[in-house]
């Protein structure tokens, strides 16, 4: 039975838009843009070089460490490998290729012999070379997740939430791919051991529910779909687990250390298609929405796709359009240009242009404890915002400023429009900064110490 989390808030989910238009393909453009990070870790090294040839599914980038192999998602000439512009800000390197409009796949793409007779160690293998991460936004690795639960989880969920504003892609997979949800669901729950998984959904996606539960009901699958009421931010996954599980995630801690495993579900049908075909990520679900798109769109593009391209298939935006927006209202970043590539963890783009900018330029506080009573995390947004704007760094780690998932609920709630969500992604970097000093300075020391004994 669903439980409710703390906190929250309930936006206006903007999804009609979208939430009926069919997924469309879009024709591949003539050159692709795939960066080397679309995980969370450290970029990928390239393995090509500019003039080389590749196909389709070809591994491009390699990982090391924490990580996830990228693939290519055309074919064609490499054109070039340097840094570029992309959603995260600033550059990175990237591989572009020329598309030969082929669509040669690369004969590394090997469906397995007996899908269903892998066992569980080969099926992950299976998810690493395939180059899955949390297809959500967060893009964490899969293979990390899955092969770190095993033994230790014992609830699978799969977040069919889709709580943001406006994004509509996980629910349209719902209607035209429940079979490779309910199928990669069904693997998922082959590799932790676990006698079902569960599917939560709010219950705004009632026709996805019903598609899910009549596909679980023909192949008699070890899957159960919680219907979910809606309530922005259940799609965290922390939150996620709270309300299907009644558990809560420990201060700093991960679903794991309450038994749970959360996937997305786009991740799902990822992990469907590599173990049954092969194929590794090469393509993306996405969004196009907002009051600056002309038609508003569900789009499946190679990774690696121009935003531009993408807007241009809607028909363009609107004049007046002032703001784009990669990911969802509430999270995603705003963008200074259209020519960033789509990645793994792109949900969405969004452009607007009516007046629906809700910023103050000096905006005060006027102490209301909204931003309080609105937080997930149980966390005390006014205090980390002047913690934040101050520097100081001892009284955010007391706060607990790590533990802030950034999902803008503060921001949303607050009648003075603070710019809170913004200054807790300044706070965290000032603490990274401080850790990162402190350890360069104490391992200075021990060197120090080291050669004076010597």
């Amino acid at each position: 039975m669903a439980q409710a989390f703390f906190g929250g808030v309930h936006p206006h989910d903007m999804k009609a838009a979208t939430n009926e238009k069919a997924i469309e393909q879009l024709p591949a453009p003539a050159e692709v843009v795939i960066p080397m990070s679309m995980h969370f870790g450290a970029p990928c090294t390239p393995l090509v070089k500019a003039g080389d040839e590749v196909k389709v599914g070809q591994k491009i980038g390699e990982f090391r460490g924490l990580g996830a192999p990228i693939h290519a998602s055309v074919s064609g000439k490499v054109k070039a490998v340097e840094p570029r512009p992309y959603s995260m800000g600033g550059s990175i390197t990237s591989v572009i290729v020329e598309n030969d409009f082929q669509n040669t796949l690369s004969e590394e793409v090997q469906a397995p012999a007996n899908p269903d007779g892998l066992t569980p160690d080969e099926m992950v293998e299976i998810v690493k070379n395939a180059g899955i991460v949390g297809m959500g936004g967060a893009t964490f690795p899969t293979h990390v997740k899955i092969s770190g639960g095993i033994g230790k989880v014992d609830t699978v969920i799969i977040n069919g939430a889709e709580c943001e504003p406006y994004i509509t892609g996980d629910h349209r997979t719902m209607l035209e791919r429940p079979e490779e949800i309910i199928g990669g669901a069904t693997y998922l729950a082959k590799m932790f051991g676990v006698d079902k998984v569960i599917i939560g959904v709010e219950d705004n996606k009632q026709n996805g529910i019903d598609a899910m539960n009549r596909v679980i009901a023909e192949k008699k699958a070890p899957v159960v779909v919680e219907p979910l009421h809606c309530r922005y931010p259940q799609g965290g996954e922390k939150q996620l687990c709270q309300a299907i599980t009644g558990k809560q995630v420990p201060p700093g801690g991960l679903p794991s250390n309450i038994g749970c495993a959360v996937f997305n579900i786009n991740t799902t049908c990822c992990i469907f298609r590599a173990i049954t075909t092969g194929t590794p990520v090469v393509n993306k679900i996405v969004t196009v929405s907002g009051s600056g798109v002309v038609e508003p769109k569900n789009i499946e593009c190679p990774i690696g796709t121009p935003v531009s391209a993408l807007l241009d298939f809607c028909g363009g935006v609107k004049d007046g359009t002032y703001k784009l927006i990669a990911g969802g209202p509430m999270m995603g970043m705003a963008q200074y240009t259209a020519d960033i590539p789509v990645a793994k963890g792109t949900g969405a783009i969004l452009a607007f242009c009516e007046k629906e900018e809700q910023t103050v330029e000096h905006p005060q506080c006027i102490r209301c404890g909204k931003c309080v009573s609105v937080c997930p995390m149980h966390l005390e947004p006014l205090f980390m915002y002047q913690y934040a704007s101050k520097g100081m760094v001892d009284e955010l780690n007391e706060a607990h400023i790590m533990d802030c998932m950034e999902c803008g609920a503060c921001a949303y709630a607050c009648p003075a429009r603070m710019h809170l969500t913004h200054m807790f992604k300044t706070g965290k970097q000032l603490v990274k900064d401080k850790a990162a000093a402190d350890k360069a300075a104490a391992e200075a020391k021990q060197a120090a110490q080291e050669r004076k004994e010597a």
